[in-house]
């Protein structure tokens, strides 16, 4: 419109050898008011405007003399990105190019031009030349000479035509490129997700699908070109105890940069992947001989040892790792993983932090642990479970105060089977909540039942796992074990590992308050191997320190362990709380015990875990010495917490 600005204007250029047809294309189209007042009224009407409404449409006119002029100014408005919409181009322009060729250079350039052919001459092969150029779509005929209105008619609809083709062109580009932009999130997307189907979403590296996969290929290749190549099984050593000590998430970064330095030292070759949990798996390839395997591993357990920063504390890790080597142990990917496993766990049973490799009869160790975890299944139904009770001492009158129950496995071919060999298999085969809950339930029972006898009514404490206090229904099930045994509350103890509080001690604390609320008496087990805060340890509503048994066993040959007893039984007094030491072995370290101020001891120097009868035969003894108007639970209780006041008496 002649309103808009010059470079909005449609662009339309004329070459004609002519100059007078140049001035007669500006007086139709450049907008020019001395026209004829019919010209100007077929115009109107053209454009289907009321009379005298709008001024006629205008174009922006650029004119050539030549074919080869009128291809330089295309070219240039290109270049300037203002494009002509279209041309007149006369069909004889001696000395150049005909009007033909000047069209098929126009079009070479810029094949979305307009064309309107102009000629007074009729010896053209009209057909024939549309046929030529095969740009019907784009081309029109105007015979000279012609009319104005023509000329206006032919720009004005060619000229809207080349916008609206252009306006579409850029819709479909704005179309292929979202289209383009969300194919290639969606192929983000599913290289993203084919990725984590075959990659471990924490560290990164390969999981079991893609480790069997290179496992296969790996036994391909050494079967076609004779070599051999190793599986190295690794296991961090101790890595529950981060867990429990700092949270999951301390533990994610542990194993992250683990799996970052065992990776570090991998060769181009090597596949290094995890399996789940803290188990990686090793593929060391194309072998000079087996024991270049156990060169590799030991650069593994060297860069394992600097420490890794955790929660602001240096923590030391280290591995235990079986190694197989194909083919001499095993020839298929199922046997090497079995045995690198058994290789593995014969290093955790030879004190972690080594390297084993694999030995005929390994995999017996491995298959007997399997078979004990399956018989474990069936114990709790098969009531194959049982309490032993070992005395709670007072440590000034030799009293037994209360007992500690504790879970043995009478195995119908094993016999006994110790709380070391079971619990942790327990705790990884997911039964340890159901085994939890029925020591409460008997823990309760059996101590109602000695009150009926008519024995000191005294209490019991039972064990809590770090699982049962955080995930199972832990204040359910006690109150349930209370009601059936008919006991009352504080004559039930509790005793949670420090490591298992400090995981979330914000909601350790709410636990605890709830538990102290019922009437429930809780100790601190393993008292000072964990990271106590002491803010932590003044809102915790506890009754009783344990001290660890670790610092027990060398009380008398190291002034350390002495002095942190020392600090340990200063604290807790200062608190309100008792203390116990477990562990306690000889007369010398009830006696160094007495002398710091400890409450109770339990221990070989006074009595191992026993079975219920033999307890209460222990009890009977205790209470002919200490007289018989001792109450221990009372005389307990002296010093209990500040949360003693929610306890119903």
């Amino acid at each position: 419109m002649a309103s808009n600005p010059l470079h909005l204007r449609p662009r339309v250029l004329v070459v004609d050898d002519n100059k007078a047809i140049h001035e007669d294309f500006l007086k139709i189209l450049g907008g020019y008011t001395g026209g004829s007042s019919e010209l100007l009224e077929a115009e109107r009407l053209l454009l289907g405007e009321a009379a005298g409404s709008a001024l006629r449409p205008t174009f922006q006119i650029d004119t050539a003399l030549q074919g080869e002029e009128g291809v330089a100014r295309v070219r240039q408005a290109l270049q300037e990105e203002q494009p002509y919409a279209m041309a007149f181009i006369d069909m004889r322009m001696p000395p150049g190019w005909d009007g033909l060729e000047t069209i098929q250079r126009l079009w070479e350039l810029d094949p979305h031009i307009q064309v309107v052919i102009c000629s007074a001459h009729s010896d053209y092969d009209w057909t024939e030349v549309v046929a030529r150029l095969d740009h019907s779509d784009k081309l029109l005929v105007i015979k000279k000479p012609f009319e104005p209105i023509e000329v206006l008619q032919c720009t004005n609809a060619l000229t809207r035509k080349w916008e609206n083709e252009r306006t579409l062109r850029r819709q479909v580009e704005h179309l292929e490129h979202v289209v383009e932009t969300r194919t290639q999130g969606l192929e983000a997307a599913n290289k993203q997700l084919r990725h984590l189907a075959s990659h471990d979403s924490l560290t990164g590296l390969p999981n079991r699908v893609l480790l069997d996969d290179r496992l296969e290929q790996a036994v391909a290749h050494a079967e076609r070109d004779g070599h051999s190549f190793a599986v190295a099984m690794f296991d961090l050593d101790r890595f529950k105890i981060v867990n429990d000590s700092f949270g999951h998430r301390a533990g994610d970064d542990l194993i992250k940069e683990v799996a970052h330095r065992i990776a570090g030292i991998a060769r181009s070759t090597d596949t290094v992947g995890r399996l789940g949990g803290d188990e990686f798996l090793f593929i060391m390839d194309r072998l000079a001989k087996g024991e270049d395997a156990e060169h590799i591993a030991r650069r593994a357990v060297e860069a394992l040892q600097l420490p890794i920063r955790i929660a602001g504390v240096d923590i030391h890790t280290s591995s235990s790792i079986g190694i197989a080597v194909y083919p001499a142990d095993g020839k298929n990917v199922e046997t090497l993983i079995a045995n690198a496993d058994a290789a593995m766990y014969c290093a955790k049973q030879r004190g972690r932090n080594n390297i084993q490799c694999y030995a005929a009869g390994m995999n017996s160790v491995t298959q007997d642990k399997v078979k004990l975890e399956s018989d474990l299944h069936e114990a709790l139904a098969l009531r194959q479970f049982e309490l032993h009770y070992q005395p709670k001492v007072d440590t000034a009158s030799g009293a037994i105060h209360g007992a500690e129950a504790l879970i043995r496995w009478r195995h119908p071919q094993r016999g006994l089977v110790a709380p070391g060999e079971f619990i942790p298999l327990a705790e990884a085969c997911g039964l340890i909540d159901s085994i939890g809950e029925w020591v409460v339930r008997e823990g309760c029972r059996q101590a109602r039942a000695w009150q009926l006898e008519g024995l000191p009514h005294l209490r019991i404490a039972v064990n809590l796992s770090a699982f049962q206090f955080r995930h199972g229904n832990l204040l359910q099930v006690i109150r349930d074990a209370l009601q059936a045994a008919d006991l009352d509350p504080r004559f039930l103890e509790v005793e949670i590992t420090e490591s298992a509080l400090m995981s979330d001690p914000e909601e350790s604390v709410t636990i605890l308050e709830q538990l102290s609320r019922m009437g429930v008496v809780v100790s601190v087990d393993d008292f000072g191997t964990g990271y106590s805060s002491m803010s932590y340890l003044r809102r915790f509503p506890i009754d009783k320190l344990k001290i660890d048994r670790g610092f027990i066993a060398e009380l008398i040959s190291r002034a350390d362990d002495a002095s942190i007893v020392r600090a340990i039984v200063s604290l807790a007094h200062s608190l309100h709380l008792k203390v116990v030491a477990e562990g306690v072995e000889t007369e010398e370290q009830l006696n160094l015990l007495k002398s710091l101020g400890c409450d109770q001891y339990q221990g070989f120097c006074f009595s191992p875990a026993v079975p219920a009868p033999k307890f209460a035969t222990l009890l009977r003894e205790s209470q002919l010495k200490a007289g018989a108007t001792v109450d221990p639970v009372a005389d307990a209780d002296r010093t209990h917490s500040k949360l003693a006041v929610y306890r119903p008496r």
